[in-house]
């Protein structure tokens, strides 16, 4: 694979800008920044080109969401470059692009409902939970005013939902007509499972709820959906992770902790064929608990035949992408979704598309976010690949991306016996993870 990043690109602005003074460095750096996205993007379409028709949702200037790619991949159908043609879509993207306008309101940090793996005709969705009043009602006003007085977001009141309760109560009509739009992208993509990734019922800041989740929406507006509560310990978890010099194995989560509310939910009917005791999930390591969980995953998007899954935690930028990724991962390893691509390029993708792209501007200026972040991008791609089979022809499959990502690990964040990286694109790409908020240096974890 040819190398289509340098390992510069993505610094933030530096003494050698400092002479153009602060705005000019700025730019600068963003000008160096996009062209570089500009190349990963491209590289990523690439690669999902090679087995899939698909569409783009454009996100061009982040107005649809400002840490989504700005070409948000829609996959169709598998195909080859023969039959790319020969099939019509059974999605028409402009009514995507539609409701993903009228539902991004409905979820936190505007991260919307967003397909990202296509397996067996089935979409497997990530996103953010549910935005509480407070972010929902500061968005609402900071649209109305900036669109001169008129807000039509979520089109005809006679297109959302509505509770005999909420009729006279601003409140409830407003979450009516948001989470409305959301369940209609939703039931758009054909998804009927939601895997709620979150320790707590609501995040709670300073006495307020900031954030919510299906499993807690009082209208019961989420009733139609088969709702899992998976909790599942996020970032701050990890710096423990890291602070045993990466090692998981009898790593417990704290599950006394004060916001720490939500419990394990998950219908008999998924869990009777696991030989899992499922009861004794508290118990469970980090290593138990993703191996449970990832098999979980599995087991529901292969139980059923013609509907799609969501999997998200609170903010979708942590917890979210490590499934998504274990996800991409397992079903190629299995030869069940990109199957023309080698190791090294589905290595690159999944890093590009569902870690990277899906978080530039958040973790370039977020430092201790983007820190845990490769603490659990780490733990993901190295630690956990090996452990998760025993089949032959995928054990090696899965062998051979862990070790591609590890050579690019540590030939670019650093670590301590490191051998010479097989794709300089995938250094490239962590190259920019590392020197964009300085994290290269001498971590000694093999």
């Amino acid at each position: 694979m040819h190398s289509i990043l340098n390992g510069n690109a993505c610094e933030h602005p530096s003494e050698r800008d400092v002479h153009m003074g602060p705005a000019g460095a700025l730019a600068e750096w963003h000008k160096r920044t996009n062209a570089e996205v500009e190349r990963i993007e491209e590289h990523c379409l690439e690669l999902f080109d090679r087995d899939y028709k698909y569409s783009i949702i454009h996100n061009t200037n982040g107005e649809v969401c400002g840490h989504y790619p700005r070409k948000i991949v829609f996959l169709e159908y598998e195909s080859s470059d023969s039959n790319k043609e020969s099939f019509e879509s059974t999605v028409q993207i402009s009514k995507l692009q539609d409701l993903v306008n009228r539902s991004k309101m409905a979820r936190c940090r505007g991260r919307f409902v967003c397909p990202v793996i296509l397996y067996n005709g089935k979409h497997v969705c990530r996103s953010s939970t549910l935005a509480g009043w407070g972010e929902l009602y500061g968005r609402t006003g900071y649209n109305y005013i900036f669109s001169g007085g008129s807000d039509d977001t979520f089109g005809d009141a006679e297109e959302v939902l509505e509770d005999d309760c909420a009729v006279g109560n601003n409140d409830s009509q407003l979450f009516d007509k948001v989470r409305g739009s959301d369940i209609k992208l939703l039931k758009y993509l054909s998804v009927r499972y939601i895997c709620d990734l979150m320790v707590e019922k609501k995040k709670v800041k300073f006495g307020l709820n900031v954030t919510s989740s299906e499993k807690v929406d009082k209208a019961h507006r989420y009733a139609d959906f088969t709702l899992l509560s998976v909790p599942y310990p996020g970032c701050e978890f990890f710096r423990e992770y890291k602070d045993r010099d990466y090692t998981a194995e009898g790593l417990v989560f704290n599950w006394n902790q004060d916001y720490v509310d939500a419990p394990l939910t998950i219908p008999d009917f998924f869990t009777r064929n696991l030989n899992i005791n499922w009861s004794e999930y508290r118990s469970w390591d980090l290593v138990q608990q993703t191996q449970n969980y990832l098999k979980l995953l599995l087991h529901i998007i292969n139980s059923d035949d013609e509907n799609g899954l969501l999997v998200h935690c609170i903010s979708g930028w942590d917890r979210t992408p490590l499934f998504v990724s274990l996800l991409r991962l397992s079903l190629w390893a299995d030869r069940a979704v990109h199957a023309s691509l080698e190791p090294s390029e589905i290595l690159y993708l999944t890093i590009a598309y569902d870690w990277f792209l899906f978080g530039l501007v958040l973790f370039l200026f977020h430092l201790n976010i983007y820190r845990e972040n490769m603490t659990i991008l780490f733990f993901c791609l190295f630690f956990f690949i090996s452990r998760c089979t025993f089949v032959p022809d995928r054990q090696v499959r899965l062998e051979a991306v862990r070790e591609l990502f590890l050579a690019a690990y540590s030939s670019t964040v650093g670590l301590k016996s490191s051998s010479p990286s097989p794709s300089g694109a995938i250094s490239g790409l962590l190259e920019q993870f590392a020197r964009g908020v300085g994290l290269r240096g001498t971590n000694a974890i093999i």
